[in-house]
């Protein structure tokens, strides 16, 4: 490693170490700090950002809860007010995205990412060193969550499927965090499996990040006898996590998997610790679990979450959405963290499937009902397909013909459960489920019949 990457990871793992102070505390410290934060990148962005300044205008004595929301679409057609360097430009940033010096820095001085698109419109990111070194520090949290044990005598090997396109916040962290100590081997998620499959084995990781799409799959080929690695731990994001999926990974390899929830814009929003709970990281933002109407009650499940990220100095976001679907729990974890707790996060807005109703109106599907009905055996992989003119489930592996004939019905049952008026629905076996850009598989995919997705 080039001696540059050494001083960056010294400066991450200080910056973690910082970061980590907040664990132990209270509850009111939080609240403290959050406030503190709050009323600082309100300032700042009032006198730096042209857009807030028109935004948040006449509501400088309102609480944040009152404060009107940021979606991705007003985020990118405003970003030239938005950003407090009156310089940049986002036709700058998207000529420099779209060139082959992606993965250095724009203007030498940003850190430049673009989001996925899967909820259908992409965003552009700009971080200065700062905002970029809190990030790569947030990412490292996990690992101090889960107590993960090294052996520095040994470099600890490890892998991450993931989006290797450089201009992808996934694919620069990996690239700005390998080192001797722990060298990694990067794939794309898009990679066919039988690939993935020989790439794993030449280099048998004992760590591994990846979808829970791509878990479930790899899973299935340790338990199958071609996947061949000595696996102790696995990470996953950026994809609903099932029960399904944590137990094909004990089994194929009595591991654990130790979910996270992140997004390009904050990095890590939540975490799972040691006893298995999600804690958001409170600490870096205020993080609203919200529906239509504004925030939800514990134990009230929300439809988008708000972010007001404090670290977010040369693209100020203040009430941030992203459209997935998180509940809050209450109770204090025995951890000790003064954070906020969730459940699982259950998917995005657009893993909800919408119907016509038996009556009239619209039918909600929650994505648990749909998973629930698809998976009656733990198939490799699995997707919805919505056409004009019914229903297709795709499944990759589908070895269980049985079990493949209880789809159709069992899908059918739980529509009408759900007042959902009869439409056909067809079954079939695939190679591998579609994926987007950075090799995320949505569960639910909407197209007329013919039409390549």
């Amino acid at each position: 490693m080039a001696e540059a990457n050494w001083s960056l990871l010294g400066k991450v793992l200080e910056r973690r170490r910082e970061l980590e102070q907040s664990n132990s505390w209270t509850h009111e410290q939080l609240v403290a700090h959050q406030r503190a934060a709050v009323a600082e990148l309100r300032r700042f962005a009032m006198e730096r950002s042209p857009f807030y300044a028109r935004f948040h205008r006449g509501m400088e004595g309102r609480q944040l809860d009152e404060l009107p929301v940021v979606t991705k679409r007003i985020m990118m057609e405003s970003f030239d007010d938005l950003v407090t360097d009156r310089s940049v430009r986002l036709a700058d940033v998207e000529a420099f995205l779209t060139s082959g010096g992606r993965a250095g820095l724009f203007r030498e001085r940003y850190v430049a990412l673009e989001t996925s698109g899967t909820s259908g419109l992409r965003g552009v990111c700009l971080l200065d060193e700062d905002e970029w070194l809190t990030a790569l520090a947030s990412m490292c949290r996990p690992m101090a969550w889960a107590e993960t044990r090294y052996d520095w005598l040994q470099p600890t090997r490890t892998a991450m499927i993931t989006a290797t396109a450089p201009a992808y916040f996934s694919a620069r962290v990996g690239e700005a965090l390998s080192n001797p100590l722990m060298p990694s081997l990067l794939l794309d998620a898009s990679e066919p499996l039988g690939t993935m499959v020989e790439k794993l084995n030449a280099w048998r990781p004992v760590m591994l990040a990846a979808y829970p799409s791509v878990l479930r799959a790899l899973a299935e080929e340790q338990i199958a006898g071609r996947l061949r690695i000595p696996l102790r731990q696995a990470a996953s994001s950026a994809e609903a996590l099932s029960a399904d999926v944590r137990h094909r990974v004990q089994e194929a390899w009595n591991a654990r998997v130790y979910n996270t929830y992140a997004a390009t814009e904050y990095a890590l929003i939540a975490a799972e610790c040691r006893y298995g709970r999600m804690h958001l990281l409170e600490d870096g933002a205020v993080i609203e679990i919200a529906d239509e109407n504004g925030p939800v009650p514990v134990g009230v499940q929300g439809n988008r979450v708000l972010l007001t990220v404090f670290a977010s100095g040369t693209l100020p976001l203040i009430r941030y959405e992203l459209n997935d679907l998180v509940r809050a729990v209450a109770g204090r974890c025995e951890c000790g963290r003064p954070f906020q707790m969730i459940e699982t996060v259950e998917g995005r807005n657009d893993d909800v499937l919408l119907l016509a109703a038996r009556d009239a109106g619209t039918a909600w599907i929650h994505p648990n009902a749909l998973q629930q009905a698809v998976e009656t055996a733990p198939w490799a992989g699995w997707q919805l397909i919505v056409l004009e003119d019914g229903l297709t489930v795709h499944l990759v592996g589908a070895r269980d013909r049985e079990a493949m004939e209880k789809v159709a019905p069992n899908l059918r049952a739980m529509l009408e459960e759900h007042g959902a008026a009869p439409v056909r629905i067809e079954v079939c076996e695939v190679a591998d489920v579609e994926r987007g850009r950075t090799g995320k598989a949505a569960r639910i995919l909407r197209r007329a019949r013919g039409v390549a997705g």
